[in-house]
């Protein structure tokens, strides 16, 4: 077993969006909490000013380390809050921290478990599928977007009290819930993060102001159609995600008779799509976030994780195809990431 709670160590690995979401709500709760960046500057500015969160204004001073040889003793959780393309080698570089008992946490969007667990062990890995936003406003400020929470789970579907103690201390980010089947719910965030993070970083701006466009919409659902696809070839059980409407019901096409019926689904498929950009109409996609700041993006890990596996079973999957190659484009300065660019999108394959 871990620590009891109050003595629970966690070691939170990146201050993004949200890796400084979950390190602040844990400082809060009283937890034992140190963060591992990747700069000197931004150890020593947070050590200094504390990490804050601009709704509450709550202020705290996690423990900031930029070395790993700073790190001292040994952590009952290891989150990992770094982008999908820099966990496994954040896993590789941890061993020296990790007891027998330790349990390392993935917050990234894409299937990163099944990584991770290629390397310490599926017995030692938990999912969080995160269902709240995160914004960063600079370093040290962070922004906790209220309205959903975080599904625990395990590979292979177990409960055991190491979740149920994680669910307890991760209370103070939302509603918390643990999941006997994490590879679905995995697999639902994985598709509505290919429509929405990709597109938001193919459109260049906030999560509102994109999905206000009725071609942004029908791109989503196009993209969440053709994942959904893939998914049930590979018998996954999709499950819902908190806070929104079933995907099959939301991204399927071309099942209902013409006419009325169709007609109002359509509309009633929109409107839940704008409902969804009100609810986050501030939040900016992290994928475009990393590309500005020179990072890689993590699109192979979200639209590429669909093509590949749809190229396995035989399944096409063209918009997610011209998504991903969008995004490496606008990475390497060959496309703006610009609702020009987005809309340019939409009418090339409305010809193809």
């Amino acid at each position: 077993m871990v620590s009891p709670p109050g003595q629970t160590r966690f070691l939170i690995v990146g201050l993004g969006a949200l890796g400084g979401v979950v390190a602040h709500a844990l400082g809060v709760a009283g937890f034992d909490v140190t963060v591992l960046v990747r700069h000197a500057d931004v150890e020593r500015i947070v050590t200094t000013s504390g990490l804050r969160e601009v709704r509450s204004g709550t202020l705290t001073k996690p423990q900031v380390v930029s070395k790993r040889t700073d790190l001292v003793g040994h952590f009952d959780f290891v989150v990992l809050a770094t982008q999908p393309t820099d966990v496994e080698a954040a896993v590789k570089g941890l061993s020296g921290v990790l007891s027998p008992d330790s349990q390392v946490v993935c917050l990234q969007n894409g299937l990163c478990e099944e990584r991770v667990a290629a390397t310490i062990g599926a017995d030692k890995v938990i999912g969080a599928v995160v269902t709240f936003g995160a914004n960063s406003h600079g370093v040290g400020r962070c922004e906790h977007v209220p309205g959903g929470g975080i599904v625990l789970g395990r590979i292979d579907g177990t409960i055991d009290p190491t979740l149920t103690q994680l669910a307890d201390c991760l209370r103070g980010l939302g509603k918390v819930r643990i999941s006997q089947n994490l590879i679905g719910i995995r697999w639902s965030k994985l598709i509505v993060n290919c429509a929405i993070s990709t597109l938001g970083t193919i459109g260049g701006d906030q999560l509102g102001a994109l999905l206000n466009k009725a071609y942004a919409r029908e791109l989503a659902f196009e993209v969440m159609g053709e994942a959904i696809n893939v998914a049930r070839a590979s018998s996954i059980k999709l499950e819902r995600l908190p806070g929104t409407l079933p995907l099959q019901w939301l991204a399927t096409s071309g099942q209902d008779s013409a006419g009325l019926r169709a007609a109002a689904k359509s509309w009633a498929q929109h409107t839940a799509a704008l409902g969804l950009g009100a609810k986050y109409r501030r939040l900016r996609s992290s994928m475009l976030r990393a590309i500005e700041r020179g990072h890689m993006p993590a699109v192979d890990f979200l639209n590429g994780e669909i093509v590949t596996r749809g190229q396995r079973l035989g399944i096409k999957t063209p918009v997610n195809e011209r998504a991903r190659d969008l995004v490496w484009e606008i990475s390497r300065g060959e496309q703006v990431a610009s609702p020009a660019t987005l809309r340019s999108f939409y009418d090339e394959t409305r010809v193809t």
